[in-house]
This record gives structure tokens, sequence and C-alpha cells, in this order.
């Protein structure tokens, strides 16, 4: 595709060679989106490529080649994984150390739900935020994919959990998956936070949203707060294309944080970008131990689409009103 509108995106033929020395060959069965995507397909995504591209970063499947050297992994393995692009596809080459294998249990779906959720939640939360144990930690966007692996991962480490959710019949998925308390977010955010901690300190906060909850966020840490920034959902407007006016507007009025006052604070504003991970193999393997060894539950499915369908599973993924993941299922490849 082009970047710049959801409707660019096209099926298109192309022939893939065979998986060179290390990588392996997917075919791809399922493909789980993102809100990267979005900004990916919109042309707002700054390690993203600027012209014809297939967007994409998690998918899983079955291995249908194995490259010389790719020895950890054999043909008819069943994988997710992530790539720096390009999943939005029925077959692909990736680095067989990006591929993992899928639990037993765990459906296509469940597979292409979990990496990049999980993935971001740790680093986030653990490997940034320093999570301790019985800590409170405030977790925007808490219905979606990275929010419920958030608090899946809080609760290892007894964290009191409060989600924010941009609207109430996200609440009971909150309730089941055992966060503590919940905020659905409204002109009177700040004042809802103050009331819902009362005298707890907050130690961090997951931040996706900007604007003036990123504001509020701040002014709400506690001593040695921190908050781990790693998306910008405010952004996001209506219709296939971009509003660039209002998201320019949006910006200029963004919070400006004053570097100066944050020793005075004891606090600390941390932001990431999970392609950054990607890039540092041994972290990322290292973190995917760790999750592994917490041996979390399946990821919340809340919307499949079939791969003709992917535009519309994009708009609905940018409406804001989905829960868990939205995921692609690919049933057959493409082409005969």
């Amino acid at each position: 595709m082009d970047p710049g509108s959801i409707a660019n995106l096209r099926i298109r033929e192309e022939e893939l060679e065979d998986p060179k020395a290390g990588e392996v060959q997917v075919a791809v069965k399922a493909i789980g989106l993102n809100f990267a995507d979005l900004f990916t397909v919109w042309g707002m995504y700054k390690a993203a490529p600027s012209k014809d591209f297939i967007p994409g970063l998690e998918y899983s499947g079955v291995v249908s080649k194995v490259g010389p050297g790719a020895n950890y992994l054999r043909e008819g393995d069943r994988v997710m994984g992530i790539t720096r692009f390009g999943a939005y596809v029925d077959t692909l080459n990736i680095d067989a150390r990006y591929v993992v294998k899928l639990r037993e249990k765990w459906s296509f779906t469940d597979g292409a739900s979990f990496l990049v959720q999980a993935l971001t939640a740790y680093y986030g939360m653990v490997d940034l935020g320093r999570l301790q144990k019985g800590e409170t930690v405030l977790i925007h966007s808490a219905a979606g994919g990275v929010g419920l692996q958030a608090n899946r991962i809080a609760k290892r480490f007894d964290a009191y959990t409060i989600g924010s959710i941009g609207s109430s019949h996200k609440i009971d998925t909150l309730k089941s998956e055992g966060f503590d308390d919940w905020i659905v977010r409204s002109k009177n955010f700040a004042h809802d936070l103050r009331n819902t901690l009362g005298d707890r300190r907050l130690d961090i906060v997951m931040e996706c949203i900007g604007g003036s909850v990123l504001m509020d966020g701040i002014k709400q840490l506690g001593v040695q707060g921190r908050m781990i920034v790693y998306g910008s959902a405010s952004f996001t407007t209506p219709g296939d294309r971009p509003n660039k006016l209002k998201m320019m507007m949006r910006y200029l009025r963004r919070p400006k944080i004053d570097p100066l006052l944050l020793p005075n604070s004891n606090k600390s504003v941390i932001g990431f970008n999970l392609i950054w991970l990607y890039a540092q193999i041994e972290k990322f393997e290292e973190i995917l131990n760790a999750l592994e060894e917490m041996q979390l539950p399946a990821p919340i499915i809340g919307e499949r689409y079939t791969f003709d369908k992917l535009p519309d599973a994009i708009r609905k993924l940018q409406s804001g009103m989905t829960i868990g993941k939205v995921v692609v299922e690919l049933q057959e490849p493409l082409t005969s």
C-alpha cells in the first residue's frame, strides 16, 4: 500500500523466495491488529517506510519451510511471531529468532494477539517502570490488548490496579479481569482519579492517551512515580484519512513537561517504542523467557475479521470501542 489512507490497502500478489539462512517461511493463519498499524497506514509512524510497503507487526501460523541454520523450528510447527512490518500477508519469511512456538492449547487467533501486547506491557512496567510488589498502577485503555496484559502482569507483583476506559460498556471486562478499580474517562478525569486513589500513592502510569489525561497522571504521580509513555491515542481522528488540521491543533495544545522541574518532584517520564525492542534481540529473548515463566492466560479476542475485510478491521480498531484484540483470520492462502 501507499501510506495516507485506510482505503489505500490493496490485495496484491507477489512471488516469495525460499527462506534464507536463519529464516523460516510461515503460512499465516491470523494477523493481530495494533494501534500502531493505524498510524502506519496513515503514513504517520516514523519507523515505517514512507512509500509502498506491507503493514502489520504481529501474526501466527504454520512453518512451511525452514532455511539453513534455523534448526529450532521444523516444518509443521504452529508458531506466533512479530515482524518489523510486513505481517498483512498469507506467507512470509522471517528471522527464526522472532518466531515462538504456539502453546499447545492456544488457537492461531490467541497467538496473533499476544506478543506485541505482552512485550509492551512487560517492558514498560517491569524493565522501565521497575514495578515493585504492592505498588499502585494506573493502566489507560485498560480493556485493550496492552491494558489487559498489563493488569495480568501487574497482578503477579500483587499490584493495586486502576483501569481507565473510554466507555462504560467495558467495565464488566475489567471486573472479570480482576482490576481493583476503574475510571470511565471524561472531562472530570483529574477529579475522578484523585477520588479513586484516595490515600494511595500512584507509582506507575501506563500512558497511551496523551493530551490532558497525560498531564493529569503526572500531577497525581507520587514521589518516585514513573510514567511510561508508549502511545498517543488522543491524536486519532475519524475517517479513512487523518484529519491533519485537528491533529495539528491537538499537537500544539499538547502538555509541555519541563525537565528542570522533574528533580524537584522526584517523578520520571519514560517513553519507548516497541520497534526499538525488536532490534535488541537479547532483550527480546529475555522478556519472552520471563513471560513464558509467568504462563499468562490466553488473550481476550474481541473482534474477528476475514482477510478481505482487513480495512474494516482497522476502522473498528480506530473506533476505540473494541475490547481485547482485533484479529484478521486467513483460512486458506490468498492464491491457489
